[in-house]
């Protein structure tokens, strides 16, 4: 299934994504208003059911959410493609270099990401999601999959400049509407081995990032069992793997995402998460009229 949350007016919902049309859950599923309730529920079963149904909304209609609009956690993973250790000069880790995003930095496809008044230094991280479905703590990485409930496609938009400010990343990857979430979440049943997938990033229509998933340093068994040992995962948690090479702070000239850009994120049988690029100026100027 694609699942993917949205909102038709001031009432947010999530359900299927088909070619006709989304399927609206939260309509129909009462007990489970969000799909971070359903997945707390272990309930995607209940969603199954709905998969006949007439969509209730056209997909152009509505406005496309963060995956998971409301996480406990998101755990970001620095460097962790061989292409960007070496464009960034980081030797390769013996852990995994863990940040955190916070779900208010994240916009849903389509949606635009918001260059922030502080800074030009506004970089794309094409990244694979991960969606915990199954919670728990100690993983092991034998039984890691079992607890994914599926893959979104992830853009970890940068303020460079914020970013460096100290070797703790979190200001940079933390401005309002920086971070792109989705369009929708694949269920692991379409997708028994994504390291099999390939992930691209495009600026204006250029491929300015490409690799297979199998080029994670540390792969997503490996994230799970890592980051499950220091916290409880929750269903709703969401795991950013990281960027392979080509961002556009390592580029000569360094290549930032400005006013008017349009980005996109494709990973092979998930589908493209697309943002146009606006200035925070204009972006308030555009909510006020």
């Amino acid at each position: 299934m694609k699942i993917a949350s949205f909102k038709t007016g001031s009432v947010a919902s999530y359900g299927i994504v088909t070619d006709a049309g989304i399927v609206d859950a939260g309509r129909r599923l009462t007990n489970f208003p969000t799909l971070k309730s359903l997945l707390a529920h272990g309930s995607l079963d209940d969603l199954k059911k709905l998969q006949g149904e007439r969509p209730d909304h056209v997909l152009s209609a509505v406005e496309l959410l963060p995956t998971v609009p409301d996480p406990d956690k998101i755990f970001c993973i620095g460097v962790n493609y061989a292409t960007h250790l070496a464009e960034s000069g980081h030797p390769t880790p013996p852990h995994p270099m863990i940040f955190t995003r916070f779900a208010n930095s994240q916009v849903g496809s389509g949606q635009p990401m918001i260059r922030p008044l502080e800074s030009e230094r506004f970089d794309y991280e094409g990244e694979l999601a991960v969606i915990i479905g199954k919670g728990g703590r100690r993983i092991s990485r034998e039984k890691a999959l079992s607890h994914v409930a599926g893959y979104a496609c992830y853009n970890d938009g940068s303020i460079r400049d914020w970013q460096r400010h100290t070797s703790q990343f979190a200001p940079g990857k933390n401005f309002m509407g920086t971070g792109g979430f989705g369009p929708w979440m694949v269920t692991t049943d379409e997708i028994p081995d994504v390291s099999r997938q390939k992930i691209a990033t495009r600026l204006n229509g250029v491929e300015v990032q490409a690799a297979p998933i199998s080029d994670l340093v540390f792969d997503v068994p490996a994230l799970i069992a890592y980051c499950s040992t220091f916290t409880e995962l929750a269903p709703g948690d969401v795991i950013v793997t990281g960027t392979t090479g080509g961002v556009g702070a390592y580029r000569t000239p360094p290549l930032w995402m400005k006013e008017g850009d349009v980005v996109e994120v494709e990973i092979s049988g998930i589908g493209i998460l697309r943002n146009p690029v606006k200035d925070e100026v204009a972006a308030a100027a555009e909510r006020a009229a």
